[in-house]
């Protein structure tokens, strides 16, 4: 059975993908702080991943036929990584973000060769951007050679009674209160992915040996209004929008596109869902009976 490693997989989607890799019979080793445990089943090994000596006096040696790293944001710690679990694996997978587009706004979804990290400059000790951090990190992963590495780039991810974000949350708040929701004058659509979904491409992905960066999205995206529609009907209110010229915005509106093509992961043999097959589903698991 497959050695797995999954740095992270504490909480949200992590957890889940843990859950499924055990599920499917790999023996993993999660890696983390140890503010919390692993399921069932998993190895728990804890240390600090930014401290060089520590995870490779965790490790041991172990070695594994993949690594999944679900809380890699900066380079350094991509370097590091790389150092220490490089050698140890035969083949990374990175989960990254849909954020390194940010220098896109296509009117079509964008391709994964939109952005190649190969070509990026690297500084390892800047402070970055959430985007910019997993930008430089997929870049210090994809040029070392040696390397077999998948960068997964992931939509924004919507669902679960543990969601974290706040951000079904906060519509919710605004459109039971009949507040305002501030968004752009001309409100662009972007990608989501179901917390389920990108849990089982996560383990769908590790199986595989493809490389290079991967969107991970459903098919349908969607604007700020129709995310709201899924939470009118569940609240049974309607939401009230203002629209504004500059300045802050309700979270998951956009003045820029932020739509990724999935056609790299379907020819590889996934097939996403639509949003509209979960969109009423996350909302209602999100905001569970608050009306």
């Amino acid at each position: 059975m497959p050695e797995t490693c999954v740095i992270g997989g504490s909480r949200y989607f992590g957890k889940r993908l843990v859950q499924r890799l055990l599920d499917a019979g790999h023996h993993v080793t999660v890696v983390n702080r140890g503010s919390s445990a692993p399921p069932a089943g998993a190895r728990h090994l804890i240390a600090d991943r930014d401290d060089e000596r520590a995870l490779a006096d965790a490790l041991g040696a172990r070695t594994f036929d993949v690594v999944v790293d679900q809380v890699c944001y900066t380079p350094r710690q991509a370097d590091v990584a790389r150092r220490v679990l490089g050698p140890r694996t035969g083949r990374y997978l990175m989960t990254s973000t849909v954020e390194v587009y940010a220098e896109e706004d296509a009117e079509r979804p964008v391709g994964e060769d939109a952005f190649d990290a190969r070509t990026i400059a690297v500084d390892l000790d800047a402070e970055l951007s959430y985007g910019e951090g997993k930008r430089q990190a997929e870049a210090v992963f994809a040029r070392d050679a040696a390397l077999a590495f998948t960068a997964v780039r992931v939509a924004h991810v919507l669902g679960g009674a543990d969601d974290f974000t706040g951000r079904l949350a906060h519509y919710a708040d605004r459109i039971r209160a009949g507040r305002p929701i501030a968004v752009p004058a001309v409100n662009r659509p972007a990608t989501y992915v179901y917390v389920e979904e990108i849990a089982a491409f996560l383990a769908w992905a590790a199986e595989r040996d493809f490389t290079g960066p991967v969107n991970a999205a459903s098919h349908g995206p969607l604007t700020t209004v129709e995310v709201c529609a899924a939470v009118e009907a569940r609240l049974g209110r309607r939401a009230v929008f203002q629209e504004v010229e500059s300045g802050e915005v309700s979270p998951l509106s956009f003045r820029r596109a932020y739509a990724m093509d999935n056609a790299r992961a379907t020819a590889l043999g996934h097939r996403f869902l639509h949003t509209s097959d979960w969109l009423e589903r996350a909302v209602a698991e999100t905001l569970g009976g608050r009306a």
